[in-house]
């Protein structure tokens, strides 16, 4: 390789690894979506608030890894809330085993998600959030059970379940 082609593709690796980053640090909801939720807090208040590995799910867009949440295994009758702001996000009735090692669900309840495009590694996804503070929740795949064919897959560290009361 001559000093030309060398000079070439490290100006390549560096454009490309400068872009990349930078649409990384855009699809961020705490910095892409910031003054948006009803819900809002400083980085420093989420951490104060949440885990280390809630705040990396849920304020970073992180993911867990795949079969270590115990929610994977919940089926009692309840309701998942937003473990950032206590909002009420799927039933119970509505979880099913995917098989992908994440708690998933073919639909969340009545105005409690929002969902934006994900361009991240290289591919197109739908990101699902909580819609009142913008908590990462994971994402919405075409691949789901009826009645929606949908499939959201979650982090389990970015809820929390309630048990359904007894009336």
């Amino acid at each position: 390789m001559n000093r030309r082609n060398f000079l070439l593709s490290s100006a390549a690796v560096v454009a490309f690894t400068s872009g990349t980053a930078a649409l990384w640090r855009m699809s961020k909801p705490s910095e892409a979506m910031a003054g948006t939720f009803e819900v809002e807090k400083t980085a420093a208040e989420w951490r104060a608030l949440l885990t280390p590995a809630q705040f990396a799910v849920l304020r970073e867009e992180d993911t867990e890894p795949s079969g270590s949440s115990p929610l994977n295994n919940e089926k009692r009758k309840g309701i998942f809330h937003c473990a950032g702001c206590d909002l009420a996000a799927y039933s119970s009735e509505t979880k099913y085993e995917s098989g992908t090692g994440w708690p998933s669900f073919w639909q969340s309840l009545p105005d409690a998600i929002g969902t934006k495009e994900d361009n991240t590694l290289f591919m197109t996804r739908i990101e699902v959030h909580c819609r009142r503070c913008g908590g990462h929740f994971g994402h919405i795949f075409d691949d789901g059970p009826p009645p929606t064919g949908k499939r959201h897959c979650l982090n389990g560290l970015a809820l929390t379940f309630r048990l359904a009361t007894a009336a």
